[in-house]
């Protein structure tokens, strides 16, 4: 069985506040720091007399080593020359007799030591102390994460987005193969006038945006997203985002996906995101979003005047959010934001509006958005069924709006063909006659 710790050693503790002994008529604070300086002082002198104590003994020890080595020469000469005189015999006594006198001395000077030790009162200065003292320092400490406007930097490296690009392509590839093996049989020319497709019936699906090719990712460790390929990647975890009302569900979302939610791109997403409701006439939505945009813009600003990464301005914000005058805040910079997206989108409006008026923009106008009581042309026809009914090359012509390229594909063409696709293309509103 083995020893218990024996806490005797912790039954006399010396305390500087201890007010058992204080007079009703001294004033404590007083009284207490007389007591703590009357123990500072009674230390020094105890360590000051236990200081004088060991180098008297290390002293007598030095010279009990001393007179051990001139006995042994001593008694060495005696056993050498066995004619010694009497006064070898006179200085062997001597020296033992010293020996024995400063041994004596020293083990009166361990007691007192002992004594000390025995008698020592503990308390807050000399109960504890430092055996051990360590400076780690971080390599990555003067590396900021962060960008100047306070959102958070990406975290992914151009390598890893390039392993992800690679498989992306590799499974596209492999589930195109089956239906590459099967091909369209050939469509003859139609020898009247074309019947429109399908899909030309309704509005148009959005065009999709292009897929990243793993041979144009960077393979930089400071690779940064595009927003396409941010999008491509996070939309889904923006859209929750965007959906959660409550600010402690918004907190807990941040603090577990606040390295992608945090970044511009994703700032962006949300702002967007909420001119697009308004446009469509989701003015509830539109206002979920703009809270869910000024949470994540608030946050950046925050972590931009600490200097920090914004993630550690989530806990900081929603915190301050708590308060009166923060939540009261926050509302009218929000209801200000939400004013200006309605103003952008009316804005919006008319410029779209304009651009059907006119029938030209800068990237072209799509026909799909214009309504098909709108969009047909002075001869009654719909533009979109014209467009597919015409052969490739006056199709071509007409999206790239190349006259020259217009002019060669009828040439090509015999007259009566011509005559008909260009009858059409007036009366569908594509080419104004004269």
């Amino acid at each position: 069985m083995s020893k218990p710790f024996d806490y005797s050693k912790w039954d006399n503790i010396e305390l500087s506040d201890d007010e058992e002994d204080v007079h009703p008529n001294i004033d404590r604070e007083s009284w207490f720091r007389m007591k703590h300086r009357s123990r500072v002082e009674r230390e020094d002198h105890e360590d000051k007399d236990k200081k004088r104590i060991k180098d008297e003994i290390e002293k007598a020890s030095q010279r009990i080593k001393m007179l051990e080595r001139d006995m042994k020469k001593i008694n060495k000469q005696k056993e050498e020359d066995s004619d010694s005189d009497d006064d070898d015999l006179d200085d062997t006594e001597a020296i033992k007799i010293e020996i024995e006198e400063l041994q004596t001395q020293n083990r009166q000077r361990q007691a007192k030591l002992d004594d000390y030790e025995k008698n020592k009162k503990w308390n807050v200065d000399n109960m504890f102390e430092v055996k051990e003292e360590r400076t780690v320092i971080n390599e990555s400490a003067g590396k900021t994460n962060y960008t100047p406007s306070g959102y958070a930097q990406s975290t992914v490296t151009g390598e890893s987005v390039k392993k992800q690009f690679e498989e992306t392509d590799k499974k596209e590839t492999a589930d195109a193969k089956p239906a590459a093996k099967t091909e369209a049989a050939p469509v003859k020319p139609a020898a009247g006038p074309a019947k429109p497709a399908a899909s030309a019936a309704g509005p148009s699906k959005p065009p999709q945006p292009r897929k990243t090719d793993a041979s144009e990712v960077d393979s930089d460790p400071n690779f940064v997203y595009t927003y396409h390929e941010f999008t491509e990647k996070y939309a889904d975890l923006c859209e929750e985002f965007m959906a959660i009302k409550a600010f402690e569900e918004s907190k807990e979302f941040l603090l577990k996906h606040g390295d992608i939610l945090l970044q511009e791109h994703a700032s962006n997403y949300l702002l967007l995101a909420s001119l697009e409701d308004e446009m469509n006439g989701f003015r509830d939505k539109m206002k979920q979003t703009c809270k869910q945009s000024q949470i994540v813009t608030n946050i950046a600003e925050l972590a931009k005047g600490w200097n920090t990464h914004p993630g550690n301005a989530i806990a900081p914000f929603f915190s301050r959010m708590e308060q009166r005058d923060f939540l009261q805040g926050f509302i009218e910079g929000l209801e200000i934001f939400q004013q200006k997206i309605i103003s952008r989108a009316v804005t919006k409006r008319m410029e779209m509006d304009q651009q059907r008026k006119t029938g030209v923009s800068e990237q072209g106008v799509d026909l799909n958005e214009i309504p098909l009581e709108e969009r047909l042309g002075p001869g009654g026809l719909d533009p979109l069924e014209v467009v597919a009914s015409l052969p490739v090359e006056l199709q071509e012509a007409f999206e790239s709006r190349d006259v020259e390229q217009l002019k060669k594909a009828l040439l090509n063409m015999s007259q009566k063909d011509a005559e008909y696709h260009m009858k059409r293309c007036v009366d569908s509103g594509l080419w104004q006659a004269g």
